[in-house]
């Protein structure tokens, strides 16, 4: 059985939640909106898109990198590889190289060469794949920007 501080508690849950629900009616009545059928919400989401395809959708905007704190905020920030410049030996390559390939973060570029320092080098994309955070999509993105001079170490046989 409820106190009665916990029964003016639902009380007061149970009047928030009608009210939001008389809001929401009224505003579907005034917009002179009755509830839609399946079929009419799929036919204007359906034509909301292709509105957005045919302008070419709505340009992403870019997120703003968080502020590096410690012996990082002291380097000037480097620019990103591109494929038009030179490819990046991954299997030799440090940190701070790492961090400039696309999709690739601070925490990815120190898993990528702690892995290479523990398994050996990678020798492919296939190889890279193996740390965690590199899955097909990223490795594909990546493969025209990469090269590999190690050659990879066997994996143990049983």
């Amino acid at each position: 059985m409820p106190t009665p501080s916990e029964r003016r508690a639902l009380l007061f849950v149970a009047a928030v939640a009608a009210l939001g629900l008389g809001v929401r009616g009224l505003r579907v009545v005034a917009a002179g909106q009755g509830p839609a059928t399946p079929a009419a919400a799929l036919a204007a989401q359906i034509a909301a898109v292709d509105s957005a395809v045919s302008t070419g959708g709505r340009p992403r905007r870019a997120k703003a990198a968080p502020p590096r704190t410690g012996p990082q905020a002291l380097k000037a920030p480097q620019a990103p590889l591109s494929r038009d410049s030179a490819v990046l030996d991954v299997d030799q390559a440090d940190v701070d190289a790492l961090d400039r390939l696309p999709g690739i973060g601070p925490a990815l570029a120190r898993r990528i060469v702690e892995d290479r320092e523990a398994n050996g080098p990678f020798g492919s994309v296939d190889g890279l794949q193996r740390v965690r955070g590199i899955g097909p999509a990223l490795a594909a993105r990546l493969a025209p920007l990469v090269t590999f001079s190690g050659v990879p170490r066997q994996a143990p046989t049983r």
